[in-house]
């Protein structure tokens, strides 16, 4: 079990590229040792926020805390130990093979010239078997597909074992299949290690399906949060992707399930009429 003490947040923070602010005075907590999904429409942040959360991009106001201090002024070994970062389209050195990139997630807990251990060869192996690559560990990771890619990256960050696991869009690329395997997978990780774990995805129904603490990003703010049932409403799903919805419950999960109307939303070959599909 991991240490519940690390917590993260985000205060007043502002951050974008050149003159072009994304994020705008932006406050958010993530509840320590639960999965957050951010969701929101293109170009809302949601990307912005997770690179800036994890040092990548400078704020250019506010700040992001960890355990009540700037990661900013945090030493980069010990912020690599304790928050990890899938970042979305990452890309492998040319010629890497799967183990070496898998490997590579252990560098935080190795000191200079500290020799590879039995847990290190543990981890990477847990990586690899959790995320059903370990058949594909001798194969160079630009001959893999964009699916196998993906679950190869996943294994680094898994291999990395930190309290904080932070993941833009860690399902592209992959069949619905492999998208619910590494989904679980999340839900095996917080479970078992107490992991934070912070998610950007599109998917609407998947994000309220795995979220303990689901936020929605309109125009670089947090438009709202809290359980998928408060979040996902027709009003938010209305404001936040300009699109009409019906909300019902999903039979599986018991989670709120969105269903879009669109244009040519039809139930029996007649027009959706107003409040249909309510539950």
């Amino acid at each position: 079990m991991t240490d519940p003490r690390h917590i993260l947040s985000v205060t007043q923070l502002s951050a974008g590229y050149g003159e072009i602010e994304i994020l705008k005075t932006l406050d958010l907590d993530v509840p320590p040792g639960k999965i957050t999904v951010i969701v929101g429409a293109n170009a809302s942040g949601k990307s912005t926020l997770l690179r800036t959360m994890s040092r990548l991009l400078s704020p250019t106001a506010g700040q992001v805390l960890l355990d009540g201090k700037s990661i900013h002024h945090t030493p980069t070994r010990e912020l690599a130990r304790k928050l990890g970062l899938l970042p979305q389209s990452p890309i492998a050195p040319e010629g890497i093979l799967v183990d070496d990139l898998v490997r590579r997630g252990r560098h935080p807990h190795r000191g200079l010239l500290s020799s590879w251990t039995r847990k290190d060869e543990e981890a990477v192996e847990h990586a690899l078997t959790a995320t059903r690559t370990l058949d594909l560990a001798e194969r160079p990771v630009d001959e893999l597909s964009g699916g196998q890619r993906q679950r190869v990256w996943v294994a680094m960050a898994l291999a990395q074992q930190t309290d904080i696991l932070l993941l833009d869009e860690p399902t592209t690329f992959l069949d619905i299949n492999h998208q619910v395997e590494i989904l679980d997978l999340m839900v095996d990780l917080n479970r078992a290690r107490g992991t934070t774990v912070v998610m950007v995805l599109h998917d609407l129904n998947l994000g309220a399906r795995y979220a303990d603490h689901l936020v929605a990003l309109a125009g670089g703010k947090v438009h709202v949060s809290g359980t998928p049932e408060d979040v996902l409403t027709e009003d938010t799903v209305r404001s936040v992707f300009g699109l009409e919805s019906r909300i019902l419950t999903d039979p599986t999960s018991g989670r709120p399930i969105m269903v879009p109307i669109g244009r040519h939303g039809m139930l029996d070959g007649h027009r959706l009429a107003e409040g249909e599909g309510h539950e």
